[in-house]
């Protein structure tokens, strides 16, 4: 089974105002391959971003049945899915605990679809880490990183980090360029 990474984010500048702008990025690596993506929303969520960044990743992959390691630095994506709290949402109506609707219904829909066509892995990835930061700094994100997510190399989680910064970057491409509605 092939193994595909994708690394996602999504930013959103004026997120909760009326007038805002938001951006997603993600990348796709299958060995040696990589492919960069991005795009963006006006009058959005930054929580949207986070999906459509991992919606348009699903969308560029040809195949079905892959193996999918997801890196986001998105709690609500990430624990949605290794908490599964979907089960929940979709036996309540797609209704909360709370029993209030479920924001984004469109996307989680769309995004359980693609779910099911691949085994999937999620791990939380922390966003912004500044990876020239002191060693001290470092040693702790890598100790938090193996908590959260099991067993990875130092250099594997760099190298994750280092992904991560660049979705992000990939994030803020449509919001330097503006709406043009």
């Amino acid at each position: 089974m092939k193994l595909i990474n994708i690394y996602t984010d999504g930013a959103c500048s004026g997120n909760q105002n009326d007038e805002n702008i938001g951006g997603w990025g993600c990348i796709l690596e299958y060995g040696p391959h990589k492919k960069e993506l991005c795009g963006g929303e006006c009058n959005t969520t930054n929580n949207r971003m986070e999906l459509m960044a991992l919606i348009a990743a699903f969308e560029a992959l040809k195949e079905r049945g892959l193996s999918i390691r997801v890196f986001s630095d998105s709690a609500y994506l990430v624990d949605c899915f290794n908490k599964k709290w979907y089960v929940n949402w979709q036996k309540n109506g797609w209704k909360t605990a709370s029993r209030k609707p479920v924001e984004n219904q469109d996307l989680w829909e769309r995004l359980l679809k693609e779910t099911e066509r691949h085994t999937m892995q999620f791990y939380r990835v922390r966003g912004h880490l500044n990876l020239n930061a002191p060693q001290e700094k470092l040693d702790a994100a890598y100790r938090e990183f193996l908590k959260v997510n099991g067993p990875f190399t130092r250099d594997e989680f760099l190298y994750i980090a280092a992904q991560n910064i660049r979705a992000d970057e990939l994030a803020n491409v449509f919001i330097k360029t503006g709406c043009t509605e």
